[in-house]
C-alpha cells in the first residue's frame, strides 16, 4: 500500500507540474523557470523509489529518460506556442522515440512489466498530453479543465502498473 501510494504521488506530481508547466509557457507566465525546474524534480523522486529494489544505476538511468521526456514536452509546447511547426514535428517524433525507449527499459528490468503494455501507457500518456497542450493554446478551457481529471486517472495506471510489477518481482520486500 506504501509503495502504490508514493507511486500514485509520483505519478500525480508528474501530470500536476506539466500541467503548470504548459500553463506557465502558453500564458507566458514569470513562474515559467521555476516551474520547469519543480518539474525536473519529478524523475529524481522517481529514482529514490526505484533504487531500493533496483540500485542506483538502473534508478539514474529511468531518471534520464523521463527527464528526457519532460524536456522534450517543455521543447514541444515551446515550439507549438511560438508556432515553430518543424521543430514541434521534431520534438514530437523524439517524445514518441523517447516512450518506446522507456517502454523497452521497463521491459527488460521486470518481467511484469510488458513492453506493449507501457508502450499503450505511454503513448495515451502522450495523446493526453498533447490534448491538454492544444486545448490550452486555443483558449478552450473547459475542455483544458476536464482533460485534467482523464490525466490524472491515466497517471493512476501508470502507478498500479509499476506497483504490480514491483510487488510481483520483489514479494519478499512485501512479506511481514
Amino acid at each position: 500500500m506504501e509503495l502504490n501510494q508514493k507511486l500514485r504521488a509520483l505519478w500525480e506530481q508528474h501530470v500536476f507540474w506539466t500541467r503548470l508547466t504548459v500553463n506557465s509557457i502558453v500564458g507566458h507566465l514569470p513562474d515559467e523557470k521555476v516551474t520547469i525546474e519543480r518539474l525536473l524534480r519529478n524523475p529524481i523522486d522517481f529514482a529514490a523509489v526505484l533504487k531500493p529494489f533496483y540500485g542506483v544505476d538502473i534508478a539514474n538511468k529511468f531518471a534520464k529518460l523521463l527527464t528526457e521526456h519532460l524536456t522534450i514536452a517543455v521543447e514541444l509546447v515551446k515550439a507549438l506556442q511560438a508556432g515553430d511547426t518543424a521543430t514541434a514535428t521534431d520534438a514530437q517524433k523524439r517524445w514518441f522515440a523517447n516512450a518506446d525507449a522507456i517502454a523497452e527499459f521497463l521491459s527488460r528490468i521486470n518481467p511484469y512489466w510488458s513492453k506493449e503494455d507501457w508502450q499503450n501507457m505511454l503513448y495515451e500518456h502522450l495523446r493526453l498530453l498533447t490534448n491538454e497542450v492544444a486545448t490550452r493554446l486555443a483558449g478552450n478551457y473547459v475542455d483544458n479543465v476536464d482533460s485534467s481529471d482523464e490525466i490524472q486517472s491515466q497517471a493512476h495506471e501508470m502507478a498500479d502498473n509499476m506497483t504490480y510489477g514491483i510487488i510481483q518481482q520483489f514479494p519478499a520486500a512485501f512479506s511481514h
